[in-house]
């Protein structure tokens, strides 16, 4: 009966058979087409038409709510049946019958337990699809719920246990984008199951495209094949490839592979409400200087992805180091090298209550969607909070679960790759950097030897157009008399470039070098950049990637410095 459903219209057929659940939320992908096969073909509708006229289509009542439009029906014969069975009192106060159907929670409620009642004892068998549930049951605290809130939330839990209700062939479908955007009572309520829906794979997008349009008429707006297209368009739904196929066909704007990613880009930063941004990654790890037994490795790890071998890359890495060693763009190098989308997730923290959650509910939903992915989190120390936040009425501390709960999913090993960064790992809560999340610990330093620190100045001069005389190289720089990192080093360049053009000069003279090197002062705070340095050292798991010196450190003194640091700094 119901092979020809999606899965989760299957799983959701099946917990009903059960016979002890007649209360379902389903979440997710709710807005977007559902796909079924009937007659041998493929066929797509909005989620509600599904319900009603697929799902429900053999139940005697189906019977549609939510606040902007009331009570609505799925058919006249519905309507009439309904009007006929019950008096709905004027909510003003006035007497009589009003014929306008009420649209707050609590009158809607009362009229549809009293229509239920009376249907369910003539044995009809009923659905009740509640749209836009969050409206009605919202995510807020018990002691901050409204009246309404609350009566609307005890006949929504009265009517899942409720022996006549469970007895008979009754369903409540509430939908709702967000999961985290209903109250937990009626989440938790073990009486209820929530059904995800999820955004479409890859062989579902082919299937779609292909039903939009045929091979001829596709290579007419399209440059793209569809199966690349099918690859490329991972986290969009169907009416979003819909917009692309329906835009380019009717506007004659012809689908390139650029235009292609601009738009997805553009679409899913919308559909994760500008919470959630793409990263460029034209460059790759050649135009990253120094670090060569991190490029080494992470090269090992891009060889597993590009051959399938998902199974054997870390869920995520740790990339700490002082500040100015380049994390940033080492991570952003790495997705460009192994050619994958890296995103950086924004701030995803709201002032209402249990919008934070939903947020970050529905961008973690699209990570899963856009796998393979690369996420980068900056400041992850400050960025992530940890499980013992308080202050906010538990918001952190569920926020921090949720994120890691997500990052230790063995499903998305190899293809959701967490990058985070900090020059204080030491601050990071355990519960990210343990194995099975933050697996790899990485550390990235200034560049050491006299072959490091001249490819980071040619990678330098590359990147600030500085022109020099004869290729010139200054002194401090061979000698090594100071110790500079990538910001160090760009800043320098970029004082030398400033006053080149300053003197009415296109090429920069030894003379000017020389000056700037011997006047650059980097900003001093030695015990900070020591605290970093140790802190990083002490973090990384593989003591091959450690340059030499650290290699041979004595751990227990280290880890003695690394106190004495922490009790001097404030």
């Amino acid at each position: 009966m119901v092979d020809h459903y999606p899965d989760w219209a299957k799983q959701l057929a099946k917990k009903y058979l059960s016979r002890t659940l007649n209360q379902f939320i389903i979440h997710g992908n709710v807005h977007d087409l559902v796909p079924h096969q009937q007659g041998g073909d493929t066929h797509f509708m909005r989620l509600k038409t599904f319900l009603a006229e697929e799902f429900f289509g053999s139940r005697d009542l189906v019977l549609f709510y939510d606040r902007a439009s009331g009570i609505w029906f799925r058919d006249e014969e519905t309507q009439k049946d309904f009007s006929d069975a019950v008096s709905v009192r004027d909510p003003y106060g006035t007497s009589g019958t009003q014929k306008k159907l009420p649209k707050d929670p609590v009158s809607v409620f009362s009229a549809l337990e009293q229509y239920f009642r009376s249907r369910l004892d003539q044995n009809r068998r009923i659905a009740l699809i509640i749209d836009y549930a969050e409206t009605i049951v919202p995510a807020n605290e018990a002691g901050s719920s409204g009246t309404e809130d609350r009566n609307a939330l005890v006949y929504l839990l009265k009517w899942a246990h409720d022996p006549l209700f469970l007895a008979a062939d009754f369903t409540v479908a509430l939908i709702s984008e967000n999961l985290s955007d209903l109250n937990r009572s009626l989440i938790q309520n073990p009486y209820s199951a929530d059904i995800r829906i999820p955004l479409p794979g890859e062989k579902n997008r082919r299937a779609y495209i292909d039903r939009e349009s045929s091979d001829s008429d596709f290579a007419d707006f399209s440059s793209v094949p569809k199966h690349v297209m099918a690859q490329m368009t991972a986290g969009l739904g169907y009416l979003k490839l819909k917009s692309i196929l329906y835009n380019a066909r009717e506007n004659g704007e012809k689908i390139s592979f650029e235009s292609l990613t601009a738009t997805k880009k553009e679409l899913i930063e919308a559909e994760a409400y500008g919470l959630l941004e793409f990263v460029s990654t034209e460059g790759n790890l050649n135009q990253v200087a120094g670090h060569t037994r991190v490029k080494i490795h992470l090269r090992e790890a891009i060889q597993a992805l590009k051959s399938g071998r998902h199974d054997v890359l870390p869920m995520g890495y740790l990339v700490c180091g002082p500040v100015g060693t380049g994390k940033t763009f080492l991570v952003t190098s790495f997705s460009g090298e192994v050619g994958i989308p890296m995103v950086k997730l924004k701030n995803f923290r709201s002032q209402w209550q249990g919008v934070t959650e939903g947020n970050l509910e529905k961008i973690l939903n699209l990570l899963k969607a856009m796998a393979p992915v690369a996420v980068m989190i900056d400041e992850a120390d400050a960025y992530l909070g940890d499980r013992a936040s308080s202050g906010d009425s538990g918001v952190s501390s569920r926020v921090f679960s949720q994120i890691a709960t997500f990052m230790s999913d063995t499903a998305n090993r190899g293809k959701i790759i967490w990058f985070l960064m900090t020059a204080r790992p030491d601050l990071m809560p355990v519960d990210l950097k343990r194995q099975g999340r933050a697996e790899e610990h990485i550390a990235l330093f200034p560049p050491e030897t006299r072959e490091e620190r001249l490819e980071l100045y040619e990678a330098m001069k590359k990147k600030t157009g500085l022109i020099t005389q004869d290729n010139y190289l200054p002194k401090a720089l061979l000698n090594g008399s100071l110790s500079y990192s990538g910001a160090d080093m760009e800043a320098s360049l970029t004082r030398a470039k400033f006053r080149t053009a300053a003197q009415g000069l296109e090429v920069t003279s030894p003379e000017i070098l020389e000056e700037v090197f011997a006047d650059f002062i980097p900003p001093s705070y030695p015990e900070e950049v020591e605290l970093q340095t140790l802190t990083a050292v002490s973090e990384c798991t593989s003591l091959s990637l450690l340059p030499e010196k650290y290699q041979k450190m004595d751990r227990k003194k280290m880890m003695t410095r690394i106190l004495e640091l922490k009790k001097t700094i404030r």
